[in-house]
């Protein structure tokens, strides 16, 4: 069931509507403005909206190395799992 409540980011109120849970929403919101104010210190004259945009490529890269990660721990494991595949057929006398 759909349901709303209020969240808070950088001193912004937004109303989130979603399946969510909410306590999940809420700890999401938080990192992200966790997130927007460790860059604002970093940064000098930059808009919430400036902000806002830097904080979501920042994250957005750490989606992007953390999926390669993850694809290139699947491929090793792929590799590895071909491997013994082999080396087990090769133990029984064959391929089969």
């Amino acid at each position: 069931m759909s349901q709303a409540f209020e969240i808070e980011v950088y001193g912004h109120r937004y109303t989130i509507r979603g399946e969510a849970e909410e306590s999940y929403v809420r700890e999401l919101a938080q990192q992200l403005d966790e997130r927007m104010r460790i860059l604002a210190t970093k940064m000098k004259n930059v808009t919430p909206m400036q902000l806002a945009v830097l904080t979501a490529i920042n994250l957005t890269n750490e989606l992007n190395q953390a999926l390669q990660q993850q694809q290139e721990h699947t491929d090793d494991l792929n590799r590895r799992a071909a491997g013994l595949i082999d080396s087990i057929q090769e133990t029984l006398g064959g391929n089969r």
